[in-house]
């Protein structure tokens, strides 16, 4: 497409104080790098969004406006046109953001309500890196809340691209805190608010292969084959204590199937997981685990351990019946596993001994 190459005063006129005000940015990144050229990079998406030159121009806009800047800053590597549209889409995501962050905190201590909570949130948005903010406006879209949920577990778990990446290819935002619980009327009010936000409705084993017709102990060993993973998926917070952990209840011998200890609840999590459709039953179960947790090895300065039950499916009307029922706190949620292996499939391939005699085969070729 050919550049345009006429352009009105007006622009030439943008085009300088776009140069001052990158100048003057490149001086303040030698103390806040990330922060004054997201900062600067905003304002960018913010002229072009009220000067409304893609409109006026056309679609060669971009191209133009690229290779001019790329002129005025040579070496700068920031100026392509793909990141010139990114920059319009994050003004246009958070266009409430230019209020100046001393009015912000301001703001913040004073509870002002003109500013309000939403615009001291917005400005999260200048700490977390720009590679960042081109994941989150690929898969956020339109949707402003989404991302600044993204923007928030980015600051709080210094997550690294390829996690935030995971997490959004995953629907994080729309499982956090779906499952269906008893917190609010078994625990505090904080530490309800904090166990609710810890569960998810589904939790996705996508990373787990197993054949069509697993079993329970087949979804379990997955799980600790994996554990690394189903520890990201359970989330922040979550220490591995032990599968299969052995509590004496009376005179009878039970197995948790994992028992974890979260560190931001300061509490125990049973967690028991169920290959079939939930029922009232498992309720019973996790609750008895949970009583015996507490009375055998919470210590003074912890709080009451929580229960998860993740099952197959779920019926959420019964479900909440059922914890409603109960005075310790607990949460059900379901599962999702698409990597499923067609079972005939799995008895074509070669077992560790068959594969072991081949390859000592080839060897004395």
């Amino acid at each position: 497409m050919k550049i345009l190459v006429q352009m009105d005063d007006s622009y030439k006129k943008w085009l300088g104080e776009l140069s001052e005000r990158f100048k003057n940015s490149q001086i303040k990144a030698a103390v806040r790098v990330n922060s004054e050229m997201l900062r600067f990079y905003w304002s960018l998406g913010r002229d072009i969004s009220r000067m409304e030159f893609a409109a006026k121009y056309g679609s060669g806009f971009y191209k133009k406006l690229s290779a001019d800047l790329k002129e005025l800053f040579p070496g700068v590597g920031a100026f392509s046109e793909t990141n010139l549209r990114y920059m319009w889409r994050f003004y246009e995501l958070y266009p409430l953001a230019e209020i100046s962050p001393q009015v912000v905190a301001d703001s913040a201590r004073s509870n002002l309500p003109q500013v309000g909570a939403e615009l001291v949130e917005q400005n999260i948005i200048f700490q977390i890196p720009w590679g960042h903010h081109r994941y989150i406006l690929d898969k956020c879209r339109n949707d402003r809340q989404k991302a600044l949920f993204y923007v928030d577990k980015v600051l709080e778990n210094s997550w690294s691209r390829a996690m935030l990446l995971n997490y959004l290819d995953t629907d994080l935002y729309e499982r956090q805190g779906k499952a269906v619980t008893n917190f609010k009327t078994t625990l505090p009010a904080i530490q309800g608010d904090l166990a609710q936000a810890i569960t998810k409705d589904p939790y996705n084993f996508d990373f787990l292969a197993l054949t069509e017709k697993y079993n329970e102990k087949e979804l379990k060993d997955a799980l600790m084959d994996n554990i690394t993973r189903f520890l990201l998926e359970l989330g922040n917070g979550f220490s591995f204590v032990g599968r299969e952990y052995r509590l004496e209840i009376g005179e009878k011998e039970n197995f948790i199937d994992m028992l974890f200890f979260n560190i931001n609840l300061r509490c125990y999590v049973v967690l028991e997981v169920k290959v079939s459709e939930f029922e009232p039953s498992f309720a019973g179960q996790l609750g008895t685990y949970v009583v015996a947790v507490n009375h055998q090895l919470k210590q003074d300065w912890q709080n009451p351990a929580v229960g998860l039950l993740v099952c197959k499916s779920m019926d959420r009307v019964e479900a909440q019946y059922s914890l409603e029922s109960t005075s310790q706190p607990l949460g059900v949620s379901s599962y999702e596993l698409s990597r499923l292996i067609p079972e005939n499939f799995k008895g074509s391939l070669p077992t560790i001994e068959e594969l072991e005699a081949e390859l000592n085969e080839d060897k004395g070729k």
